[in-house]
């Protein structure tokens, strides 16, 4: 029996907020989504509140898990900025503010640190696994998340075990490239098990939503999400997660930056001046937190006609590169446009698994044993980086 909107609030009103008042009269609410055992909402509450309220959301949660029917349970604590609240907090004496679309501000006066909010500069790691390593493209239609998924298998037969975070909320894309299919089971009612495919344990928030629902979040959410999708899996031992995450500089990139210590970042981009654009700023953007580029891959970097054998630069060819000589990276690899690539990722049939003899399958190992050797050279565990304010 699946549970109701109604029950969901029923159980909630047991809940208090920071004043006494049973949550659901406090306000705070979003719309509840209840659907085949899985429940959403939201608490939207001011910033300075979050500290006060973070109890209460995790209440909320148990209390929504606590009901018969509920598999999962996503509660997310947004924060807003109270109209005309004053900025001075976030920003040194005499600075001035720029907002990023997600609401994070970096970019601010004279150089001045930001003010800690509330994430620590020996914020943890997740449990059990050695590297964090974000997958990350400065726009969409690059290859990022084919490229994600092979390089994993690619680890994989490295001999690491290996697990994947599929970050882009919005667009979720492991669920299809691995043919994983079902929902993941709860341990204790208040974990979830990963899912695993090809010998990889994969986290989706596909996993939990319908494939045509449309993720309709703010950014708050986004970031609740990705931590909870992060911290309460039971990923087990591993010796690196692969985080594919979603096109831009947005929620996602800071929120990972933040809550966990990235071991390093890889660049997807096509050889073409517009990708490259976006490339960059996906570089400058884990430069700017502190988050070690590990190298940038040309995707798609150019096509062999399967007819004729003609070769065609139909992006150019060699940008990525260049671009990675220029801005003082690694340069993981070449991967071709190819149609085999192209139907195996369709049909969650991934080459590295299913054609592992093959030319893409060995250029993909190549990339990951660089990323491999990288890191074991690297430092063990990074801090989190603090978000840097500067004009």
């Amino acid at each position: 029996m699946s549970v109701t909107k109604e029950q969901v609030l029923e159980a909630l009103a047991k809940v208090p907020s920071p004043d006494g008042t049973p949550l659901p009269q406090a306000g705070v609410l979003s719309q509840i989504i209840a659907k085949d055992g899985k429940v959403f909402f939201s608490i939207g509450v001011e910033a300075a509140a979050v500290k006060a309220w973070e109890p209460v959301r995790k209440q909320a949660e148990d209390a929504v898990k606590a009901l018969p029917g509920v598999e999962s349970a996503l509660i997310a604590l947004t924060a807003e900025r109270a109209a005309g609240a004053a900025a001075s907090s976030a920003v040194p004496q005499g600075g001035t503010q720029s907002g990023t679309p997600g609401g994070h501000r970096h970019g601010a006066g004279h150089g001045g640190p930001a003010r800690s909010s509330g994430q620590g500069s020996n914020q943890p790691g997740v449990p059990g696994v050695d590297a964090i390593i974000a997958v990350a493209s400065g726009k969409g239609g690059v290859g990022k998340s084919t490229t994600a998924v092979n390089l994993a298998l690619g680890l994989r037969d490295l001999g690491l075990r290996v697990g994947v975070l599929d970050a882009d909320i919005y667009g979720p894309s492991m669920p299809k490239l691995l043919a994983i299919h079902g929902k993941p089971e709860t341990i204790g009612g208040k974990r979830l098990k990963p899912m695993e495919g090809y010998g990889l344990k994969v986290m989706s928030i596909g996993f939990l939503v319908e494939e045509e629902t449309p993720m309709i979040w703010r950014g708050p959410m986004v970031m609740s999400a990705l931590t909870q999708m992060l911290r309460e899996v039971e990923w087990g031992s591993l010796d690196v997660i692969i985080v594919d995450m979603p096109p831009g500089t947005g929620d996602a990139q800071l929120t990972m930056a933040q809550q966990v210590p990235l071991r390093g970042a890889v660049i997807v981009s096509t050889p073409q001046d517009l990708a490259l654009i976006d490339a960059r700023r996906g570089v400058a953007m884990f430069k700017r937190v502190n988050v070690p580029i590990l190298g940038i891959v040309e995707n798609m970097s150019h096509f062999v006609c399967p007819s004729c054998g003609t070769r065609s630069d139909i992006f150019g060819h060699g940008g990525a590169h260049a671009e990675a000589q220029r801005l003082g990276v690694p340069f993981l690899g070449e991967v071709p446009l190819h149609i085999d690539i192209r139907e195996k990722s369709d049909a969650g049939l991934p080459v590295v698994a299913t054609d592992p003899d093959g030319p893409h399958a060995k250029i993909y190992r190549e990339i990951a044993t660089r990323l491999r050797d990288q890191l074991r050279g690297g430092s063990a565990a990074r801090a989190a980086p603090k978000i840097v304010i500067e004009a």
